[in-house]
């Protein structure tokens, strides 16, 4: 059997194992085992006294890739993006920034969802972590939104959706992810997801507006609220704010001339002004502690994942699928941009079956080679290239519609992880619930991945800048 139907195999029986619920971190790293075993083995004929020499020449191979992968340094920024939304939640900031939000946009129709929405995406410019920031708004936004008449179902879905903000605002944890997997720069991949992640944050409120406005009852606003109580509440979340500029500066000095620093010190400098902050609002031992097993958690399971996932890519690399793919999606007689589309669908029907961040390193070695073929190649220039735009810009533009379509998954059911986050911290909310309260968002979110693909200035003009 030749590598590329190895492959083909290897990749089949993965995919199946993962739908009938095997994590995806074993379940790649198990895929990725057997087609190296199987390719070495194949390559002496199938010789059975040479089927432990095939072993141990793949246990070596897949044995280099957790350390020399993982002990990149692009990657510590995860664990300290996850470390500034805890260390920001336990010290009390997240509530603060709801109160802001809540006394200036709750008097519009349906406006303490709105308000919500602006809050997560203030949440995710700190966090980075979907899951974190939706756990997190459970607690406080919900509660807020029964009282005043709500349906508990619709609050639900508002802050799933708005938890997912943090997959494209930086400092965007799956960015990061996308950023190692295709080799681009982390610093303009994260300066991409700005805009569409505020622009996001913008068609939901829209959203919930339009919804207020036609649904008799949907979302009171709330009013009452002086100009001297909306002014007061601002101060305790200039924190935030100021977290953020500093990552931003570490990562583009819109002053011009060189930035400060690396993505990656940016990051540590954020998770130290985060906890210094913390001291001060009073946090201690016991807070202190949880947020720090909480972070350990999450990248733990993160770290778990690419582990896995890259044992499956070495093996991608020696079945040599992803060029066969490309040479098959680059032989399509069908327009460029028609396939571009069919391949963010087929994200669409991938995430009802696998979390986020498998999603995206399991796809991508095959997927991304793919696309830029379809642009022309990595090298290509703008006036050259079939989307209108060079090589690397290409990359990010299409880094971002993938993280978007990973966001997007983070809602649909049957394992739309947020929803379960938010289901899991409410004990008056089943999982139905929360995937009945987040269908509007569905339209939301085509409608912006749509604009992003009709309109790539959106994603490219700030990381043009740069």
């Amino acid at each position: 059997m030749e590598p590329i139907e190895i492959g083909l195999v290897v990749t089949g029986m993965m995919l199946v194992v993962v739908i009938l619920g095997m994590r995806v971190a074993f379940a790649a790293a198990l895929a990725g085992m057997v087609g190296l075993i199987w390719i070495f083995w194949s390559k002496k004929g199938y010789a059975g006294d040479e089927f432990f020499w095939a072993l141990t020449v793949a246990a070596k191979t897949a044995g280099q890739v957790p350390h020399s992968k993982v002990s990149s340094q692009a990657l510590s920024l995860i664990p300290t993006f996850i470390m500034i939304g805890y260390l920001a939640y336990y010290a009390g900031l997240t509530k603060a920034l709801f109160e802001a939000a809540k006394r200036w946009i709750a008097w519009v129709p349906g406006g303490l969802a709105v308000s919500t929405v602006f809050a997560t995406a203030g949440f995710a410019a700190v966090s980075g972590a979907s899951v974190a920031t939706a756990a997190v708004f459970a607690r406080i936004a919900i509660p807020e939104m029964l009282k005043i008449g709500y349906d508990k179902r619709f609050a639900a879905g508002v802050v799933a959706a708005g938890g997912t903000l943090a997959s494209l605002i930086p400092p965007s944890a799956l960015l990061v992810i996308y950023a190692i997997i295709v080799e681009q720069d982390v610093g303009k991949l994260l300066l991409a997801g700005f805009i569409p992640g505020v622009f996001s944050a913008f068609v939901y409120g829209a959203l919930i507006i339009g919804l207020a406005l036609t649904i008799k009852g949907f979302g009171p606003p709330v009013s009452g609220f002086t100009w001297r109580e909306r002014f007061v509440s601002l101060p305790p979340a200039l924190p935030i704010v100021f977290v953020v500029v500093t990552i931003i500066f570490f990562v583009y000095n819109p002053f011009g001339g060189d930035a400060w620093g690396t993505p990656t010190e940016g990051g540590a400098i954020g998770a130290f002004v985060v906890f210094l902050m913390a001291l001060y609002r009073g946090m201690r031992w016991p807070e202190l502690k949880d947020a720090l097993l909480e972070t350990a958690k999450l990248s733990v399971m993160i770290f778990t994942i690419i582990w896995g996932v890259l044992i499956y890519v070495r093996f991608l690399g020696f079945a040599d699928l992803p060029s066969a793919f490309a040479d098959w999606i680059t032989s399509l007689t069908l327009s460029p941009m028609l396939i571009l589309i069919c391949i963010l669908l087929a994200y669409a029907v991938l995430g009802m079956f696998m979390d986020a961040i498998g999603m995206l390193l399991l796809t991508l070695p095959v997927v991304y080679p793919a696309v830029m073929a379809l642009n022309g190649g990595v090298n290509v220039g703008a006036e050259e290239a079939t989307f209108g735009m060079s090589g690397p810009m290409c990359a990010v533009w299409f880094g971002i519609l993938v993280v978007k379509m990973a966001e997007f998954c983070l809602i649909t059911p049957p394992i739309g992880l947020n929803c379960f986050v938010v289901a899991g911290v409410r004990d008056d909310l089943s999982v139905q619930d929360v995937f009945r309260g987040v269908m509007p968002f569905f339209i939301a979110d085509a409608v912006t991945i749509g604009l992003l693909v009709a309109f790539p200035a959106i994603v490219l003009w700030l990381p043009g800048l740069a």
